[in-house]
């Protein structure tokens, strides 16, 4: 295991929501301008502030405009826990291409550096997503949420207490996670003395759009949201997709959730090497053998092949789950394409051989092609 390192410290720059009160644009202005500030001087600097910047699409080609505003619909996109705006980019594209205005939020501890989420709490998150869809209500009749992972669980918080909201697209949910999660801060009566004891990963976080290493704290957080998430009926149409695989979140959440997903138009995309026959699920079988996928990852959904970073060639390669245990496999997994399977990190796929973690999905354009349908349905 890596020594801490600067990164896992705070920076002081990046522990809560700091946009209140701003125009978006002019938020996404100043959040740029801290990023710029904290990465200074790093060889890939214009790249890191490129991806973890907050952005804004306004909707192309033929769009309906809103009865009194500047458009029908709009949907706001939340990343994942330790990602950042760059996940939602492809998806982005996607609602701009069918007529949404599109903004998208960083939240507080991300874009910066691992250590700040040690201090980070989750209702900043929620800070951030109910500023985000008062600044997109502005300007849209029909509003709607979109969210990855923990990004999703936000959406699902949101939506719970905000009327406006007429529909959710979840991507990979992170509706449960481990108990264990619930005890993650004990850390912190001896942490003091011991600071890897805050830690749960320290790598070496060389993603530019990710952090690698993960803090206890962050575990903590992201329970305390799901412990906030509704448990009763949902009204709203809600578009979902999930693997079965996932080994970040309980998949199986999703599954009772869409169960509670009452709307006519609600849709799962299900993700599994079993067939799933229920009421609104399209199934699709996550192995993909001609191209050595195993299965599909928590880490694939929202990213097309053709993604020139995480994609089918990006310039990434995940091979953590070697990282710390194991340095001639994490060696021979970054550096011998040929002769590596894909997939989820679990014991199963590890028997095949050396394992990469799919970052990309293979059926992402069937997938716009199932949103796309969503969308045409929707009241």
């Amino acid at each position: 295991m890596e020594i801490l390192g600067l990164r896992h410290r705070t920076s002081g720059m990046n522990a809560g929501f700091a946009g209140a009160g701003l125009p978006f644009a002019e938020y996404v202005r100043q959040t740029q301008a801290m990023l710029l500030r904290h990465h200074d001087g790093k060889n890939d600097q214009e790249e890191i502030v490129a991806g973890n910047t907050p952005f804004e699409l306004s909707p192309s080609g033929d769009f309906e405009k809103g009865r009194d505003k500047p458009y029908r619909r709009g949907v706001l996109l939340t990343h994942g826990l330790i990602d950042s705006p760059y996940h939602m980019r492809h998806l982005a594209e996607f609602f701009q291409r069918n007529g949404f205005r599109v903004m998208a939020v960083l939240l507080p501890g991300h874009g910066t550096q691992p250590g700040d989420l040690l201090d980070v709490d989750w209702r900043e998150w929620a800070k951030t997503v109910a500023y985000g869809a008062d600044s997109l209500y502005e300007e849209v009749d029909e509003l709607y949420l979109a969210g990855f992972s923990a990004g999703a669980a936000l959406s699902v918080f949101h939506a719970a207490h905000d009327d406006r909201v007429r529909g959710l697209f979840l991507f990979s949910p992170a509706l449960e996670i481990t108990p264990l999660a619930k005890w993650a801060n004990l850390h912190k009566l001896y942490s003091w003395l011991l600071p890897k004891a805050a830690w749960v990963s320290n790598m070496q976080d060389r993603d530019l759009y990710k952090y690698e290493s993960f803090c206890k704290n962050a575990a903590a957080q992201m329970y305390k949201l799901t412990q906030a998430l509704p448990k009763g009926a949902v009204d709203i149409p809600v578009f979902a997709v999930a693997s079965e695989d996932d080994a970040t979140v309980n998949s199986a959440a999703t599954l009772r959730f869409m169960r509670r997903a009452r709307h006519r138009c609600s849709r799962l995309v299900w993700y599994s090497s079993t067939k799933v026959e229920q009421e609104n699920v399209e199934w699709v079988d996550s192995a993909v053998p001609e191209k050595r996928i195993l299965s599909s990852a928590h880490t694939a959904i929202v990213m097309p092949p053709e993604d020139t970073y995480y994609g089918a060639n990006g310039e990434y390669t995940n091979c953590l789950h070697y990282y710390d245990n194991d340095s001639e496999r994490y060696k021979a997994c970054m550096s011998q394409p040929g002769e590596v399977w894909w997939g989820e990190v679990s014991e199963r796929n590890l028997e095949h051989g050396l394992l990469r973690r799919l970052m990309y999905n293979p059926h992402y354009a069937a997938m716009e092609a199932s949103m796309q349908k969503f969308i045409q349905g929707l009241p």
